[in-house]
């Protein structure tokens, strides 16, 4: 089931009026949003249905073991050890699940090359399996709730509905945000009043996020399509497309968000912020403190911290830092340009850490033009450099990477783009459309600017933007790009 789709529209219509009506009655109001929650994904595939089933389960009997010691007093080495089990049961199942049904014919696929070419005969067998929609997320979701219990920063949900609905809750099921336990299981224990504000705020949410995928992010994605599928992409065309992905793959997967966090808000709850206008990084730590932050947060504390962070000397932080760009790149899916992205952006962290003490006891312009110029140019530098990331990310090949920076760097044709004028005005439009918008919202320093605008103008940009939708929008359903994570 898609957000941008009437189904949804009825579905959710029918779960905010039991929800309005049972709000007072937790266990009844849970267990509606369980069954809806489990409806919204079977809705893909029921097959899947038993992952989710097998995850909650695991997680919730090692959630009451895990308990046990903040009951006994005496806790010992034997006690520690038994925790530890616990934690690697939880581990194996989870990381396995999503090893097996995400990386399995990856990896397979990669070593029979690797024999091959090193003169061995090797016959992969892979077994061509269906990629569980939003596995990544709910199996990392569920992952950080053991850890924290085994590291006693929360406490156990002895309710195996209460954790159900925290493991399944359908708006972030399948793309996000990431949510810890200590922020969605409070909300989801006691009462939650539906307020007008709330309302008013999460159908804003929901017509943002509708109106950045079905105008903005499908729209652009033609243009996207047509650049990624040509042989030998001239130097203008090749920009064109990376800059036209660029803003595809935000307004795809942030308006995914909003539209997700709108929905948990209208029904009374309140999901984490994952994107803060990332393109006005000025570094790569900036950066990933803005775009999908519940994926970098949850690497931050769950991986990177874990392995030593910056506590163990440069050598060892420069590791971590690309140890955890890697698995994050891997996260993505199984291919090697995810990998390459993930190095990337790991050789960006590495050496932003090394010239960052440079950088900060440099002497910069101390008048006000010359300040707003170095700012402006060390953030159109990092846009570029981020839109290379995208062109790792968005290749279907390591062929393709090196064909489209070889023309990149031959500068060959960079006056004559290999689209129609109709393209190139729709790639205009949608950057430009997203440029100004996010440009009030940083100057402003409030995402939700549009609230402190006069009633009248506020209503003069609801009818554009209806306009937009009507006249421009997308309705053929089409998928979230985040949703093949």
């Amino acid at each position: 089931m898609l957000f941008n789709s009437f189904h949804f529209v009825v579905f959710f219509a029918v779960v905010f009026l039991l929800v309005a009506i049972l709000r007072h009655r937790v266990t009844a109001r849970n267990a509606v949003l369980l069954i809806a929650s489990y409806y919204f994904y079977g809705c893909w595939d029921w097959r899947f249905l038993g992952l989710i089933f097998i995850s909650t389960i695991v997680d919730y009997i090692c959630g009451l073991l895990l308990d046990v010691k903040r009951v006994d007093p005496n806790h010992n080495i034997d006690r520690h050890r038994r925790d530890s089990f616990v934690l690697v049961v939880s581990l194996i199942t989870n990381l396995g699940i999503l090893g097996f049904f995400k990386y399995y014919d990856f990896f397979v696929v990669s070593a029979t090359d690797l024999l091959n070419s090193l003169g061995f005969h090797a016959h992969a067998s892979t077994l061509n399996i269906i990629l569980p929609v939003g596995i990544s997320f709910y199996t990392f979701q569920t992952l950080s709730y053991t850890i924290d219990l085994y590291r006693g920063r929360i406490e156990t949900e002895r309710s195996l509905l209460n954790f159900a609905l925290y493991v399944a809750f359908f708006p972030q099921l399948v793309a996000g945000p990431i949510e810890r336990a200590k922020n969605l299981l409070p909300q989801i224990r006691t009462p939650r009043p539906m307020t007008w504000p709330a309302f008013y705020s999460g159908f804003y949410l929901i017509g943002w996020g509708l109106f950045k995928k079905v105008v903005l992010a499908d729209n652009v994605a033609a243009v996207v399509d047509h650049v990624f599928v040509m042989e030998s992409p001239s130097f203008a065309t090749t920009l064109i497309g990376v800059y036209s992905f660029a803003v595809q793959i935000y307004c795809d997967f942030s308006g995914y968000t909003d539209i997700a966090r709108g929905a948990a808000r209208i029904l009374g709850f309140d999901l984490m912020l994952n994107f803060n206008l990332p393109y006005f990084a000025l570094n790569p730590s900036d950066f990933w403190s803005r775009w999908h932050i519940s994926l970098s947060s949850w690497l931050r504390d769950y991986l990177y911290i874990p392995l030593g962070g910056n506590r163990q000397g440069l050598a060892r932080t420069y590791f971590n830092l690309m140890a955890t760009m890697v698995l994050g790149g891997l996260w993505h899916g199984a291919a090697w340009t995810f990998i390459i992205w993930g190095v990337y952006h790991g050789i960006l962290l590495c050496a932003h850490r090394m010239i960052r003490p440079f950088i900060q006891n440099r002497v910069g312009p101390t008048s006000r033009p010359g300040i707003t110029i170095w700012y402006a140019v060390r953030l159109l530098a990092f846009f570029h450099l981020t839109c290379l990331g995208w062109l790792f990310f968005r290749a279907q090949s390591v062929t393709q990477i090196q064909s489209m920076l070889g023309s990149i760097l031959s500068n060959s044709g960079w006056l004559t783009p290999d689209m129609s004028p109709a393209m190139m005005l729709t790639a205009a439009v949608c950057c430009g459309l997203l440029a100004i918008v996010q440009l009030v919202q940083y100057v402003s320093g409030d995402l939700n600017v549009i609230f402190r605008f006069p009633v009248p103008v506020r209503a003069f940009i609801y009818a554009l933007a209806a306009i937009g939708f009507v006249v421009f929008g997308n309705f053929a359903g089409e998928p979230f790009i985040y949703f093949q994570f």
